[in-house]
């Protein structure tokens, strides 16, 4: 199960995610009570395992812009947040010459009280982006996550498992996917018995404050992820 912890803002919550075995760090970029700059993130990312992936949260759509925050703050991952653009993959991957790798992330809307927002029509959106992507090959990698409102990443509240799972499964085809969106040290059991992805991806879940990780539950989180 491939693991990663994002939202980091500090050394210490990085190299102890490292050191508990997670397989990934993230950093955010994006609007976010837990956004830093590539400058911070440049004094973090040289303390870190070489082995560890070390990914930027992005909502922008401009290529150039994350390349440059990429190459700053020392990143070998992305994870795009700002919609589906098999054009902004394409640019990036030849930027980089296809040697950063890429996620993708396709958020499942839910109400502020945890029930699921998304309609017949919405899911059939969700759907078929999977299958494009799934067809087009631009990427291999996808994220599932929550969106509240316009509150992407950090909310959280999961999606509805079981109506995310027939959806997931008849459409992700050779797709890596990971789950993300209210996962706690408490769910993440069960999310990947539901679910059956191929990763996780925690930030508030771990979190003592917004910002700053819990040390207890960063060391359950990733022992229940691998039970």
């Amino acid at each position: 199960m491939w693991i990663k912890i994002c939202a980091n803002t500090s050394l210490a919550d990085a190299q102890l995610a490292a050191s508990l075995g997670a397989d990934a760090v993230g950093f955010v970029f994006a609007p976010s009570k837990r956004r830093v700059t590539a400058e911070q993130v440049a004094r973090i990312t040289p303390h870190l395992p070489a082995t560890i992936e070390r990914v930027g949260v992005f909502h922008s759509l401009d290529a150039e812009e994350i390349a440059a925050t990429t190459r700053t703050a020392g990143l070998n991952a992305v994870q795009l947040h700002g919609g589906v653009s098999p054009q902004l993959t394409r640019s990036l991957q030849k930027i980089f010459n296809g040697k950063i790798k890429i996620i993708q992330t396709i958020h499942w809307q839910v109400d502020a009280d945890g029930s699921s927002a998304t309609t017949s029509a919405a899911a059939k959106d969700i759907a078929r982006q999977l299958r494009q992507l799934n067809e087009e090959g631009i990427v291999d990698r996808v994220l599932i996550d929550s969106r509240v409102g316009t509150a992407t990443g950090g909310t959280g509240i999961p999606f509805d498992w079981d109506k995310a799972r027939t959806v997931l499964m008849q459409n992700a085809g050779h797709l890596k996917l990971i789950v993300a969106g209210g996962l706690r040290p408490e769910n993440v059991a069960e999310a990947i018995q539901r679910l059956n992805p191929w990763g996780v991806d925690v930030a508030s879940g771990v979190e003592a404050e917004p910002g700053r990780k819990s040390p207890a539950k960063l060391a359950a989180f990733i022992q229940n992820a691998r039970v």
